[in-house]
């Protein structure tokens, strides 16, 4: 609760006019949680969500898996509403909600029309601020969440990933599981889940951010209101910093990991640590990527599946964290031919780092870059979470312009500087299917 005395003034800006949309605002009200907002008058949606800067790699041990076990929970039930009215309400307008758990920040979002934005206010700050955890749905939830994680067992394309993941990272926590596992999750009890949720979901945690046809003033009154007398109404404090990038993860000896599986297909990844979000060669990066594996025009998509035939699937892809990244290449093919799929990878990465990319290369990544970035701002909800992590991840929201400037600045140079030092660090694999480590000697 609010403490007496405490200011009551919230601080409004304007951060850009953006031409490919509207108006964006930033107000801080005197709890430190931050309200963004694009105003997109063309829009008959609005997209609206609450990101906490918290996720997986912010609990210990013995927690791993608190924090998506409590965004189950949230939407169980508040004092206000049960679980069904929460989903009820919302789809009674034609509505959605959500959720989703990262290694750094858990997002609750709704998608409603523009006349249906206080209900969806109404409903998802209550959820997020006032959720009473009751026993019973701990219970509930967690069967529903060991169901989840026997499902994620039966995906080999997926877990090789988090495989990958535990190679390189180890017992850090960016190397485990978001959900957790079957032994952190059956034991985890209500007061454990309950003391993560009232330490870490905290108002200067918090950024609150929509777009589409609404009303800046009115979206931030609101909030206020719907925060009112709830746990996040809190006394005057100043938002959190975005996570320091440092010191840096310390990360693994390249290693070879193997998960034996009767699989009709073996899942492969091959990878190293890569940059951090903050890096000033993450443009660079994204144009390496798109050139080396980020689509059917790309270098291992040609020389794997097309004029090969080996695997149906194959891309490069970058994970970046605020102190650490990871880069790696998928491919998924018959158990017979991964011998070949990896020698024909190791060439292409090999062959990059000595000899970089090509001018024609350059141009067609950097329009890859610029093209994905532009069409993927076509929806409210994309333009909501540009909002979200320009506050939460970086501290700042880059304009569109600036964005496409900075692709468009990536030199011949830049990319091969990068691919000459990226890819011909020592590599680590990662292997889901009918294997053993003695298959795939180091």
């Amino acid at each position: 609760m609010r403490a007496a005395g405490g200011s009551t003034r919230a601080v409004t800006r304007t951060l850009s006019e953006d031409p490919l949309g509207g108006t964006v605002r930033r107000t801080v009200l005197p709890s430190g949680l931050r309200v963004l907002t694009e105003a997109i008058p063309a829009m008959r949606s609005v997209s609206f969500g609450i990101w906490v800067a918290v996720g997986s790699r912010d609990e210990t041990g013995s927690q791993a898996g608190a924090a998506h076990f409590l965004e189950h929970l949230l939407f169980k039930g508040t004092h206000k509403r049960g679980a069904l009215e929460i989903s009820s309400a919302i789809e009674a307008v034609g509505g959605e909600t959500n959720a989703f758990t990262t290694k750094e920040y858990t997002c609750y979002y709704a998608r409603v029309l523009d006349e249906d934005l206080p209900l969806a206010i109404d409903v998802m700050c209550d959820l997020v601020a006032d959720s009473v955890l009751e026993p019973a749905d701990v219970e509930t939830e967690r069967g529903v969440i060991l169901e989840e994680i026997a499902m994620h067992d039966d995906e080999p394309g997926d877990e090789v990933h988090d495989l990958f993941a535990r190679a390189v990272y180890g017992d850090h926590p960016l190397g485990r599981l978001i959900s957790g596992t079957a032994d952190t999750v059956t034991p985890m009890t209500r007061r454990q889940i309950q003391s993560f949720y009232r330490r870490r979901y905290v108002a200067p945690q918090i950024v609150i951010a929509a777009a589409g046809n609404l009303d800046h003033a009115t979206v931030v009154r609101l909030v206020r209101q719907a925060m009112r007398d709830s746990p996040l109404d809190t006394d005057p404090a100043t938002p959190a910093p975005y996570r320091p990038a440092n010191p840096a993860v310390r990360t693994r000896a390249a290693s070879t990991v193997v998960e034996p599986k009767e699989t009709e297909q073996a899942h492969v990844v091959l990878g190293c640590p890569g940059i951090d979000r903050v890096d000033e060669r993450r443009f660079a990066l994204g144009v390496l990527n798109n050139v080396l594996g980020g689509g059917m025009s790309s270098r291992l998509f040609q020389e794997i599946r097309e004029r090969r035939g080996l695997a149906y699937s194959v891309y490069s892809y970058a994970s970046q964290y605020a102190d650490s990244g990871l880069f790696g290449v998928y491919a998924g093919c018959a158990p017979g031919r991964v011998n070949e799929v990896l020698e024909l990878t190791r060439a292409e990465l090999a062959r990059t780092a000595a000899h970089g990319i090509t001018e024609d290369e350059l141009a067609r990544g950097k329009g890859m870059s610029k093209g994905s970035f532009v069409l993927g701002l076509e929806d409210t909800g994309s333009r909501m979470s540009r909002l979200a992590k320009g506050e939460l991840l970086y501290g700042d929201l880059m304009p569109v312009d600036e964005l496409l400037h900075r692709v468009d600045a990536v030199t011949l140079d830049d990319v091969n500087t990068l691919a000459a030092d990226l890819l011909a660090r020592p590599m680590s694999l990662a292997v889901v299917g009918p294997f053993a480590n003695s298959d795939f000697p180091t």
